[in-house]
């Protein structure tokens, strides 16, 4: 931690939240889930129609059809000796418990990834509750407890606020590293957020109305011997607190996390009152069934990772060809338009088109004002841009950064790593005072006869996968530029001509 972040302003707890709860109204609150936990707590808490319940809740939902009959034929399971083809007897094999977790994972990670799957760091904190969940299922299975599945949602919910941070303020979670460092960004939580990470869990848990019970059990217990007036809801957070360090030790797979481990069943055996040994067979059992059911990727066997990864890149390319579609559409909308729009609404469309198309996060058009002598934005679009466009300017006598030999060159220029420390002293102060959560960007500059008119800027920050652009997409991006620069030299014609006749 630098002395000068010691001294930083943490933001007010209210403001982050209320950024918070913005930004998943914007990007899709999870009502989903919320509704998800509710269907499922209940059909496993049904009395005499339990297993019929659950059965109705699985079969409502293919995928997770498909992954609880693959569980139930899975070697964990093979003991029953039979091929198991419906829900009804997979319930009746695999206990309303086990299903019930499944569902939670799965609705977690379906609810949580719908906006944007790529999301590379929610994705690990969310499959790392997974793994906790199953822990704490296995762990509550082998205790004398009653209402094992709260063990369950609580251990699955007591990274909430981990799993929040990295999906819906990314930028907030690269602070916290930057200041606490990987694996410790819980140091860092007062200062960026202003609160804690488990109390921004818990207050995101309070705002969906999850049930008392649950919420009480997020917090976090420190192991030791039990104390007077230790309840319910205490053993839920010891639980929670262990299964969700369990599974960060178990995440990689690994000696040191297996010595990690043993050391958490020691710790926490007085206050769950599970031996050790007993704590270390339920916790073997719920990473051999991470492992059959390929949930969790890094406890997956080589191949499948292989597959998740072959899945994973297909996936990018999809999105690389619909994007690459939205591209040539625009550049079509925009050969249809002709002279019928001015250069400014040219622009316009040429950069929603650039932002959708390249899914920037942030994307700029810049103007040179010959009278002020600076390139200014005028527009921009992506979350922050309009507060960020009245510090978007620069002189535009000539400088030895990236954006003038973009400008000078008259070609799109494409940086793939402008956190390159070599690369450091090819980028302006402006850019390093407003944009500079940008992993990587592209300027595509507007020449007129051989003079700077203006440039399209777009960038992505750690939220997006790891980009390099192709020549399909230069060539697109030479398109869009073209039509851009043919308004404006239409428009400097036509300017011409009504003064040569005035």
């Amino acid at each position: 931690m630098t002395a000068s972040s010691l001294h930083e302003p943490a933001p007010r707890a209210g403001a982050t939240l209320d950024l918070l709860w913005e930004r998943i109204r914007r990007q899709g609150d999870m009502p989903g889930f919320t509704r998800a936990i509710n269907a499922i707590l209940a059909s496993m808490r049904g009395e005499d129609e339990r297993e019929f319940s659950m059965t109705q809740t699985v079969l409502s939902d293919p995928v997770l059809t498909q992954k609880v009959l693959r569980l139930a034929n899975s070697g964990m399971y093979s003991a029953f000796g039979q091929r198991i083809n419906t829900v009804s007897k997979a319930v009746l094999v695999l206990g309303t418990e086990a299903i019930g977790h499944l569902a939670l994972g799965l609705k977690l990670i379906e609810e949580l990834s719908k906006s944007t799957p790529d999301s590379a760091l929610a994705h690990v904190e969310m499959e790392k509750a997974v793994l906790a969940g199953m822990v704490a299922q296995q762990v509550a299975a082998s205790a004398a407890t009653r209402d094992p599945e709260e063990a369950v949602v609580c251990s699955i919910l007591h990274s909430l606020g981990r799993m929040m941070v990295t999906f819906y303020m990314p930028e907030r979670w690269a602070r916290m590293q930057e200041i606490g460092g990987a694996g410790n960004e819980h140091a860092a939580a007062e200062l960026v957020l202003g609160l804690s990470l488990e109390a921004l869990g818990r207050a995101t848990a309070e705002h969906w109305g999850l049930p008392r019970n649950l919420v009480a059990g997020m917090r976090t217990l420190e192991p030791g011997e039990r104390e007077e007036g230790f309840g319910h809801d205490d053993w839920l957070a010891a639980l929670g607190t262990m299964s969700t360090r369990c599974a960060n030790s178990l995440w990689n797979d690994d000696e040191a996390g297996a010595a990690q481990v043993a050391e958490l069943a020691e710790a926490f055996a007085p206050m769950l009152g599970v031996a050790p040994q007993q704590m270390l067979a339920a916790i073997d059992k719920a990473r051999t069934e991470a492992q059959a059911d390929l949930t969790i990727a890094p406890l997956a066997k080589p191949q499948e990772k292989q597959r998740i990864e072959q899945m994973r890149v297909e996936t990018i390319a999809r999105k690389r060809e619909a994007g690459n579609r939205i591209l040539m559409s625009g550049a079509a909308d925009m050969r249809d338009a002709g002279v019928a729009v001015n250069p400014g609404q040219m622009m316009s469309m040429a950069l929603e088109t650039i932002f959708q198309g390249l899914s920037f996060t942030r994307a700029f058009a810049f103007l040179r004002n010959r009278r002020e002598g600076k390139y200014l934005a005028r527009m921009g679009f992506g979350e922050g841009s309009k507060g960020l466009i009245p510090n978007l300017s620069f002189d535009d006598a000539y400088g030895p950064d990236v954006f003038h030999a973009a400008l000078t060159s008259d070609r799109v220029i494409f940086i793939e790593n402008a956190r390159d420390p070599n690369f450091a002293a090819k980028l302006p102060g402006w850019w390093r005072g407003t944009l500079s959560e940008a992993r990587c960007f592209v300027v595509v500059p507007l020449c007129l006869n051989g003079q700077p008119v203006g440039f399209i800027y777009g960038d992505w920050d750690d939220t997006f996968p790891s980009i390099s652009l192709s020549q399909t997409e230069f060539s697109l991006l030479n398109d869009l530029r073209t039509l851009v620069v043919r308004a404006i030299e239409r428009r400097t014609q036509a300017e011409l001509a009504a003064a040569s006749k005035a």
